[in-house]
């Protein structure tokens, strides 16, 4: 079974949309709460690779991609996620299925906020000790 009909079949039931941008590149929408589980299988089940992850401030919330990689066809597939609520972002850590996401999850609580739960070293990674608590760099209502 090709990958990507293997992907929509093991996630189904959690995919809210799935787009394919181009031949080897596409992206899926889940809700967070499910995000990890969908890694887990994509990582641990299907042997796709842990890329990074990238989080941005958008209108609607928090949105955060996480990029995984299917190194024998080329395919990378983004994990969509939105956390809606600004006030009290928090979405479940990576860290614990793969070291490799400790380090950028460090840099979205600091840089956006977001608390990863469940991260075995939140601490400050770019920003001084110094830096003022509840101020993130990349968010947009920043002063």
């Amino acid at each position: 079974m090709l990958i990507l009909e293997e992907i929509k079949e093991r996630l189904k039931d959690k995919i809210i949309d799935f787009y394919q941008h181009s031949a080897r590149r596409v992206y899926i929408l889940i809700e967070a709460k499910y995000i990890k589980e969908v890694a887990r299988i994509l990582f641990k089940e299907l042997g796709l690779r842990f890329s990074t992850a990238t989080g941005q401030d958008t209108p609607k919330g928090l949105e955060i991609l996480y990029h995984f990689s299917f190194d024998k066809t080329g395919h990378i597939i983004s994990i969509r996620v939105l956390i809606k609520d600004k006030d009290n972002p928090q979405i479940d850590s990576l860290a614990t299925l793969f070291p490799a996401a400790e380090w950028i999850e460090r840099e979205m609580w600091e840089m956006l906020g977001i608390n990863f739960i469940g991260h075995p070293n939140l601490k400050h990674l770019l920003l001084s000790e110094e830096w003022p608590e509840g101020k993130h760099p990349l968010r947009k209502n920043v002063s």
